[in-house]
């Protein structure tokens, strides 16, 4: 599965694959989207994998919302390969 990235009143929704092949779709669409709110949630809850390119464009995603003083919450479970990307695994 690709990666998808839906809009519902200011909660994005993330899903399918977020790896190195797509990891620059990812960043220059929220790129996008933090020159248009002061807010938003992300629901990480669709992935279905990530590697670690993946986390680290949520990170920068983290560092970038400071930076801009904008509000991110990240939200969900997510996938087994998160975790482990934080876990040394």
């Amino acid at each position: 599965m690709n990666l998808e990235i839906n809009c519902y009143n200011n909660l994005y929704q993330v899903s399918g694959i977020l790896n190195r092949a797509n990891a620059h779709i990812f960043r220059k669409e929220f790129k996008k989207i933090f020159d248009k709110v002061n807010s938003l949630t992300l629901s990480i809850e669709g992935l279905e994998s990530i590697d670690r390119y993946g986390v680290i464009e949520l990170a920068n995603l983290h560092n970038e919302s400071i930076s801009q003083k904008k509000k991110l919450a990240i939200v969900g479970h997510g996938c087994k390969d998160l975790y482990n990307e934080f876990q040394g695994v």
